[in-house]
């Protein structure tokens, strides 16, 4: 989703070289102060996924396979 507003200039008396540079600086700005991207969800170890579907697939009161 991108939520970046689209800059354009209204000022009549402008000249098209004094609105690109309006809109660059603009720009960089908004990319200087943007937010640092948040870091990606930790990944869960393929251990535990497996631990945890060993786990919950055993029936309850069921002796366990080692004893």
């Amino acid at each position: 989703m991108n939520r970046r507003p689209s800059l354009s200039i209204v000022a009549p008396a402008a000249s098209p070289e004094e609105a690109a540079a309006v809109v660059a600086a603009l720009e960089r700005f908004m990319r200087a102060t943007a937010p640092a991207p948040s870091p990606p969800p930790p990944r869960i170890s393929a251990w535990r996924v497996e631990a945890l579907r060993e786990g919950v697939a055993r029936r309850p009161g069921a002796p366990a396979p080692w004893l």
